[in-house]
């Protein structure tokens, strides 16, 4: 059974939805720099957007960051371990870094 896609109902392509959704999200701006390239869109729009695909678009560069950390030959996690001692509670503490 193939996956179907998110965006089969959406006249526009899915390169036109993310990339007002990837400037909004990345950078604090508000849509006047769409307004400023004659591109006429609304917030409601691109919120709406947003909340669609969102969960989408995190996974792709989730997954693309991790592909290009495993094209290393070096790639590796380190874990450190930690006791600390809080109001007289002792706590342990793992964090989990790479190189």
């Amino acid at each position: 059974m193939t996956k179907r896609s998110p965006f089969r109902y959406f006249k526009t392509t899915p390169e036109i939805i993310g990339l007002p959704v990837m400037l909004y999200v990345r950078f604090p701006l508000s849509l006047c720099i769409f307004d400023e390239r004659d591109i006429d869109i609304s917030h409601e729009t691109v919120r709406f957007w947003w909340d669609r695909f969102g969960p989408t678009f995190a996974a792709e560069i989730r997954k693309r960051r991790v592909q290009q950390l495993r094209a290393h030959s070096n790639w590796q996690w380190h874990l450190d371990e930690v006791f600390v001692k809080i109001n007289g509670e002792t706590h342990y503490l793992l964090a989990g870094s790479r190189p």
